[in-house]
């Protein structure tokens, strides 16, 4: 348990910044796993629109620290070469 005053005010923002990292990185799932359905499905269209989409939300969860950047690279980057791969 926190003992002092700066301790406590602490967890009081690690406590409001878990909302909020949980909320984005959710977020950011949820983007993610359409693009796969599109995949999964077959669907290039569907599944580059879906991409398109999701991009700009995997990066910005890099930005605000969510993900590693190199880790949001790697993720978009297979996402694309998967859905290259749908129409070869």
């Amino acid at each position: 348990m926190a003992n002092t005053k700066s301790a406590k005010k602490m967890t009081r923002k690690i406590a409001k910044r878990t909302v909020i990292n949980r909320s984005r990185r959710s977020r950011m799932r949820t983007f993610v796993r359409k693009v796969e359905e599109a995949i999964a499905a077959g669907d290039r269209t569907v599944a580059t629109e879906a991409l398109r989409a999701a991009e700009p939300e995997i990066m910005r969860a890099a930005q605000k620290g969510i993900v590693h950047r190199n880790t949001a690279s790697r993720k978009v980057s297979r996402l694309a070469s998967r859905i290259g791969a749908l129409g070869a």
